[in-house]
């Protein structure tokens, strides 16, 4: 649980998300369902998201702040899988990979279909992008 009021935008197909990502974690998808699942976040938006995960102030980017992120791209991904099996398509997922830096961006292979939510927090806006193939 975030324990924060999220406020979901429209979803963008195919375009840049206009989110300047700190932090972005990552969760391979394999199966019939094949990309990547990325949770991208600003600095400000992971410190107070993570904060509100585990009820205290956090002042810096750390492990728990990963860790945070991480767990959120979890959460995402797995209500997913489970989406997706309702509809028979058999999907795998890795474990979380967070990327740190200024401006991080991802990106993937030619020909993916590509689209990212972006959502609205008192903390900060953030980004879930799924990049995906179809087989």
């Amino acid at each position: 649980m975030i324990f924060i009021d999220i406020m979901p935008g429209e979803p963008l197909k195919g375009q840049d998300d206009g989110i300047a990502s700190n932090l972005t974690s990552m969760i391979g998808l394999a199966g019939n369902l094949q990309g990547v699942l990325a949770v991208h976040c600003p600095e400000t938006a992971a410190l107070g998201i993570t904060g509100a995960m585990l009820g205290m102030d956090v002042a810096a980017i750390d492990d728990d702040v990963r860790d945070a992120i991480g767990e959120i791209a979890n959460m995402v991904a797995g209500g997913l899988k489970v989406a997706l099996a309702e509809n028979d398509i058999a999907t795998e997922l890795a474990i979380p990979t967070t990327v740190l830096g200024k401006a991080v961006r991802t990106s993937g292979q030619a020909g993916v279909s590509r689209f990212i939510v972006p959502f609205a927090t008192p903390v900060g806006d953030f980004g879930v992008e799924l990049k995906y193939v179809l087989h």
